[in-house]
């Protein structure tokens, strides 16, 4: 009979007090998947603690956590990923897009995209051999039983035994997964990935001299636990010291392509929104403003929509987000919004062309109920990725409208130079650049300024502005930020019109480099 026809639920022990890091749980795992080099469904983290010769090697296996409330189930958009009713996160490779939003939301670092079927995978817990009565391949060649799989609700299998009378911790319990896999006799130092420190040799100062290089890596641990200057956890400092001397690449997911997709979808939602707020507050406008400010929003879109598509490692199958959508996944919500304003954007061309003036003003008002949701959602696309600590803020909603606002504002601004538009449009643009420039200024350097929901978010803040992402950062604070709030305070007290011009295009350069930063410095942080 079927395990889960039983009301079978795996769960796994992990037993630290015994593994030697012999590697052998690696090995198996590949010869029995096939797992291609430079990728693993499980590996050995080692780190040392102490300094010579009172040292100490501390081995973690590392690998999916089987969770309970899975948010990698919860952020893939086509159910590629999904729970089997034993408890297994399992996922289906001949369906998966390759968005990665799953290796976003894992809080784990337990996903990767697989280099020769490109979707997206990870230990399943051997499910072929599970459902024949067989062990998984980890535990059949532990030679010390460091790896125990068996039924929690049994009480009494012998996971249920040894949880009954030893600690069995998880990892980043906060997160709320309710991870199943379970380590007995753990570490801190390794696990949790920021209490180690990482040397490198001068010669490779950003990776790990053993990690294969591999696109979107980053380097070694974390460049985040690596200082030129002494602090705790230095070996030289003391005898209580842990040093990462074995790891896993880790990869970022999201690359230039989403920073990129965040920006053009702030000028597609924010150049009609702008635009419509100006003729419901009366404001005259051309045929040619509304059909020009209607192509630029909807070539702006089609961008958001390529860069989309492009960062998909199977681009072929993006229609999967549409057939066979799994509702709980704001990319699947995203990408009905984004549908839906494409053709209210259809419609508004054709009223505009056929000058449809009543329709037009209806069609504003609509504007605003959908072009919000398409400058906001994103905010919770990222809030979905429970691994990365920054992403998990409130201030994401305002954030993004204030983008879209200053996208907006700023665009309008430069076509007013192409097409007329009566002096009380151009003011009341350079007041909403001005607004929405000091809201994005607030909420970027309020960073550096509001306490951090946890170490990892504090982590990402550090490189995102003192790090690896400092000159995009830095350059998003100053030419998104203060030169547009300078150049179009002087434009509204009087000065020539390349004033304002100027704040226009610097605010979009710096909201660009922003975007970019805060994207990237997000997945800075490993999760193991």
């Amino acid at each position: 009979m079927d395990a889960s026809a039983q009301g079978v639920k795996w769960g796994k022990i992990l037993d630290q007090n015994r593994c030697i890091g012999c590697h052998a749980c690696t090995v198996a795992c590949k010869q029995e998947h096939g797992v291609p080099l430079g990728v693993t469904r499980t590996y050995v983290k080692q780190v040392v603690v102490g300094a010579f010769p009172d040292s100490r090697n501390h081995f973690q296996v590392t690998r999916c956590n089987q969770c309970d409330e899975p948010p990698c189930v919860d952020a893939c958009p086509t159910t590629a990923m999904y729970q089997r009713p034993d408890g297994i996160v399992d996922f289906d490779r001949d369906i998966c897009i390759g968005c990665k939003a799953c290796i976003a939301a894992c809080p784990y670092d337990a996903i990767y995209i697989d280099p020769e079927s490109h979707s997206a995978e990870k230990c399943n817990f051997c499910t072929s051999r599970i459902d024949v009565g067989l062990e998984p391949a980890c535990v059949v060649v532990c030679p010390t039983q460091a790896i125990i799989v068996g039924d929690l609700n049994d009480p009494d299998s012998t996971v249920s035994l040894i949880l009954a009378r030893e600690k069995g911790e998880v990892r980043r319990p906060e997160k709320k997964t309710v991870p199943k896999l379970f380590y007995v006799g753990d570490s801190s130092h390794t696990i949790d990935p920021l209490s180690t420190w990482i040397p490198r040799p001068s010669s490779t100062p950003d990776r790990l001299p053993w990690a294969q290089s591999q696109p979107g890596d980053l380097p070694g641990g974390s460049e985040v636990n690596f200082s030129k200057g002494k602090k705790s956890g230095d070996p030289s400092q003391s005898s209580a010291a842990a040093m990462l001397v074995y790891d896993q690449p880790h990869r970022t997911p999201w690359d230039w392509r989403v920073s990129s997709y965040t920006w053009t979808k702030s000028i597609a939602s924010g150049t009609l929104l702008m635009s419509a707020l100006l003729g419901i507050l009366g404001i005259s406008l051309s045929q040619r403003w509304e059909s020009t400010t209607v192509v630029l929003a909807t070539v702006f879109l089609g961008l958001t929509g390529l860069l989309l598509v492009l960062d998909l490692s199977h681009p072929m199958r993006f229609y999967y987000v549409l057939t066979r959508p799994q509702w709980r996944s704001w990319l699947v919500r995203g990408a009905y919004i984004i549908s839906a304003y494409a053709m209210l954007l259809l419609v508004f061309f054709i009223a505009s062309l056929a000058g449809w003036r009543d329709l037009i003003q209806v069609l504003r008002w609509v504007s605003l109920a959908i072009t919000i949701p398409v400058a906001g959602y994103t905010a919770f696309l990222l809030g979905q990725s429970k691994g990365r600590d920054l992403w998990q803020s409130h201030l994401l909603i305002p954030a993004f409208l204030s983008h879209a606002v200053v996208a907006g504002s700023a665009l309008l601004l430069i076509l007013s130079t192409a097409i007329d538009l009566p002096e009380g449009g151009i003011t009341r643009l350079q007041w909403a650049l001005v607004f929405s420039t000091a809201i994005f200024l607030t909420l970027a350097l309020g960073d550096l300024i509001y306490p951090h929901s946890s170490p990892h978010a504090a982590r990402a803040v550090q490189n995102m502005s003192w790090g690896k992402y400092r000159s995009y950062y830095w350059a998003g604070i100053f030419l998104g930020g203060v030169v547009p709030l300078v150049l179009t305070g002087m434009a509204l007290a009087g000065s020539p019109d390349w004033t304002y011009i100027a704040a226009s295009i610097s605010a979009l350069i710096g909201l660009l480099a922003y975007e970019h930063a805060y994207i990237q410095a997000g997945q800075s942080v490993p999760q193991s």
